[in-house]
Order: C-alpha cells, then structure tokens, then sequence
C-alpha cells in the first residue's frame, strides 16, 4: 500500500504543477488586460496551493476517527454556509449566480465544501445504520431527504451541475452500502421530471442544451464557446502548437482558464499531451478504488469510494463538456483549472485517500468464554478453546 500512496501522490503533484503552468499560459493575457499584472491568476492559484496542501497535510495526519465524529456538525455546518450564501448582503454574484462567500480579498465556494460534507455524512451515516439500509423508509427516504436538503440549496443558487453531482454520488454511495435496487429506481425515474422542470423551465440552460444539440445554430451567441472549444482542440493536432502558443486564449474562448482550460491544453501540447493528462487521471482514480477497497473499516470504505467517484465525475464531465458530448457545465477540472475552493478542497480529498490507505483494522471486543475470563481479540487474531 506504500507504493500506491506514493504513486497517488506524485501524480497529485504532477497534475497541480502542471495546472500552475497551464493557468499562467491561459491567463496571462487576460490577467495583463484587467489587472495590469500577467501573473495575477498565478499568484492567487499559488496561494490556495499553499492552503491547499496545509488542508492535505492535515487530513492526511489526523485519526480517522476525528473525521467520523465531525460528521454530522460539518454537515450542519456546511448547510449553514449553504443558507448565508443565498442572503443578498452576504452572498457575493458573479454572473447572475449567488455561489460566492467572501473571505478577504478570496472568494469561497460553499458548493465545493457541500460535496464532501455529503460524502463524509453518507459515510457516517450508512456505517451506524448499516442494518436499517434496506429499510425503505428508515433506512433510504430519511437519508435521501436529509442529503435532498443540500442539493435543494445549492441549486438555488443557482447551480444545477454540483446538485446533480452530489444526488449522483449519494446514490452511489447508497447502493455501495446495501440499498435494494428496487428502492432506488423510484428515485431514479423521479428525478427525470425535477431535470426537466429545472432546465426547460430556465431559459439560458435551455439555450445551452439548444447549443449541444446544434452548436453552429447559433455559432456567435448560445454555439460561441463550444464551437470555440471545437477550433481551440483541432488547432493542436498531434502535438501542440507549443505551451503558451494558443491563439484561442485571446479572447475568444470563454473560461479559457477555467472550466474551458482541457480546450487549450489540447491547442498548446495536442493529443499526446491531452492523452497524458487522461491517462494520469485514469491512474490516480484506479488506485484511489484500489484504496477505498482494501480498506478493512466499512465508514473509510464508503468515505473514500465517495472521493473517489467525485474525483471520476468531476474529470468526466469536465473532458466531456469540452468535447462537445455533454452541455455548457461549469465543473472544473481538478488540480488543474483556476479556483480555489475546489483545489483546495481536491487536495483534501487526496489527504484523506492517504489517511485511509495507511488505516488499519479495529480492534474488536468479543467475548469469549475460556477458563472464565473474558479476552480482548481482533478478526484477524481468534484465540483458540
């Protein structure tokens, strides 16, 4: 296992210094332009690198048992944050989208907070009741309503992604523990209607799946970014034009250094480079499962399958909206486009993998009669009468 901690954090490593690199090369020019500093998005991402990796450390090296009992008041927590955000005066708007919380001259997500919060009281609450999973209504609705409560917040933020990412991931995370899969098709088959009120209902996510279906429509308004994001991949070809040669960063594809920065590393080191990028990705996510398996406590198990699967979701759909196969989504791609909240909190999920990859089997208290003592075993050590 010290293999796989080392290899997950290499790569880790490699990712991150290379976003630094790719956010300077897509910014520079904007930076330049807005803030008369061409490193100003570097300087920033550098700072929540430095926070980020505190947060790795830390989660890294704390008792895992520390993270179980925070649980439920990190949750309420997060919740909390999730309702100030909503309040004018408190909330900050980018965009037309209250998602944004102030802390000094940095803006914090407490959508990105909410993923794991979730993750972390699924973990938690699916381990203590365990036996009541294929209860209905005491094991699946009562969890469902709670983890409901997050979602229902964060999209009215509004932010349709990250709920549909956190409902996902909840429902993977119920059928990891046990749920019937007759139990959760209802859920399923609702959400379909709730999707297609909250999109059609919404006249700039109609306009962006409009824009999916048939970008070049409308190929200077609702098309612009994708068909740029087209242009920006099949510039690079094989090998790139060359870090820091993309043309498409200069002003003509959107979010070039955020949710759009896969787009320009393809125009700047091609194929070979984007292949690369995947196939790290590929590597960090098989052994994060190879972790969250071999883990011998069920709460670490869910916890890092969680991690593990927000990582995958978040690549997937990331690659997949530049590409062209899924709609406009603002998902970053982690370690590497600009943002601080979801680096940050990226770099902790990767602290607790290493947390659970080091984590060993508790010892358990059975009673055993022998000579009329009672002995203190474990599963793996079994006295003999």
């Amino acid at each position: 296992m010290e293999k796989t901690r080392t290899l997950l954090f290499i790569i880790t490593m490699i990712l991150v210094g290379f976003g630094l690199v790719m956010i300077y090369s897509t910014s520079a020019v904007l930076a330049e332009r807005n803030y008369l500093d061409s490193a100003y998005f570097l300087k920033r991402q550098i700072l929540w690198v430095i926070i980020g990796m505190i947060a790795f450390f830390l989660c890294s090296v704390i008792k895992l048992d520390f993270f179980r009992i925070m649980a439920r008041p990190f949750f309420l927590f997060t919740v909390v944050l999730l309702v100030l955000v909503l309040i004018p005066q408190i909330g900050r708007e980018v965009g037309g989208a209250r998602r944004w919380l102030r802390i000094g001259s940095l803006g914090f997500q407490p959508s990105e907070m909410a993923k794991y919060a979730v993750i972390l009281y699924l973990a938690d609450r699916l381990n203590r009741k365990h036996s009541q999973i294929k209860k209905f209504w005491q094991g699946l609705v009562l969890t469902l309503v709670t983890v409901g409560s997050v979602s229902i917040l964060v999209i009215l933020q509004p932010d349709l992604g990250n709920s549909v990412i956190i409902a996902l991931i909840s429902v993977v995370l119920l059928f990891i523990a046990g749920a019937k899969i007759l139990h959760l098709v209802p859920f399923f088959l609702a959400s379909f209607p709730v999707l297609y009120f909250f999109v059609f209902r919404s006249a700039y996510r109609r306009r962006r799946i409009m824009a999916f279906l048939d970008p070049w429509k409308d190929p200077s308004g609702t098309g612009f970014q994708i068909i740029q994001s087209f242009i920006a991949l099949g510039s690079g070809g094989l090998t790139g034009t060359g870090l820091g040669a993309s043309r498409q960063k200069y002003f003509y594809l959107p979010e070039a250094h955020t949710d759009f920065i896969f787009s320009i590393i393809g125009e700047e080191v091609g194929l070979i480079g984007t292949g690369a990028i995947v196939l790290l990705f590929v590597i960090f996510i098989i052994l994060g499962f190879r972790i969250a398996l071999k883990t011998p406590d069920f709460f670490y198990h869910l916890l890092g399958m969680g991690i593990v699967c927000l990582f995958a979701g978040q690549v997937i759909i990331n690659i997949a909206v530049a590409t062209g196969c899924l709609p406009t989504k603002g998902t970053p791609l982690p370690f590497i486009s600009f943002g601080g909240s979801n680096l940050v909190f990226s770099l902790s999920g990767v602290g607790l993998l290493m947390n659970i990859s080091g984590a060993k089997p508790k010892k358990k208290k059975r009673e055993v009669l022998f000579k009329n003592k009672t002995v203190e075993q474990t599963p793996r050590r079994i006295l003999r009468t």
